[in-house]
């Protein structure tokens, strides 16, 4: 038992102060290292044993593929709305033009309806200039038509007064004698 004493002793000269027991450890390592020992342990073995790099990698992976799938249909729509409004500004342009060319025509049309009115209107003035004078030709020949007759009839008026005044019955006679001995 002395043994015993000596060893208490020893270990009571050695103690911390605060009435506290000393821990034990093995090698080295307290309960709390081991602790750490085996978690990092478990990590380890866990990813190379379990392999779970592989799975993580994996899910990055196709993560990275998902966004460029996303990021390759962007550009696809991206493309494609530059297609349509490159098709848009065509269509504007070619609307433009052919509204310039609409407006063209439309101008060209009106001039040359202007200039067969204007010709319409030359030719009416023409027409109507000689219809006037035709009706004053007609006119004019009615009235010298008009001014034969009375001078026809009023010179058998006045013819026929001088032979009444100048000729008898026996004169008469004479004439009409000598016109038909003429035939």
């Amino acid at each position: 038992m002395s043994n015993l004493i000596t060893l208490l002793a020893a270990a009571a000269e050695h103690a911390p102060e605060g009435g506290e027991h000393a821990e034990a450890t093995l090698l080295g390592l307290g309960p709390e290292g081991w602790v750490y020992a085996g978690v990092t342990i478990f990590f380890l073995l866990a990813i190379f044993v379990g392999k779970a790099h592989r799975q993580v990698l994996g899910a990055l992976d196709a993560q990275i593929a998902e966004t460029r799938k996303s990021l390759d249909e962007a550009k696809a729509v991206r493309a494609e709305a530059e297609v349509l409004l490159a098709n848009a500004k065509a269509q504007q342009a070619a609307a433009a033009e052919e509204a310039k060319g609409i407006v063209a025509h439309a101008g060209h049309e009106a001039e040359a309806i202007i200039a067969k009115a204007e010709a319409d209107a030359a030719e009416l003035v023409v027409r109507r200039e000689k219809m006037a004078q035709d009706k004053i030709s007609a006119a004019e020949r009615a009235a010298v038509e008009s001014l034969r007759a009375k001078s026809a009839q009023a010179a058998a008026g006045a013819a026929r007064s001088l032979i009444a005044a100048n000729h008898s019955a026996k004169a008469d006679k004479a004439l009409v004698d000598e016109a038909i001995a003429g035939l």
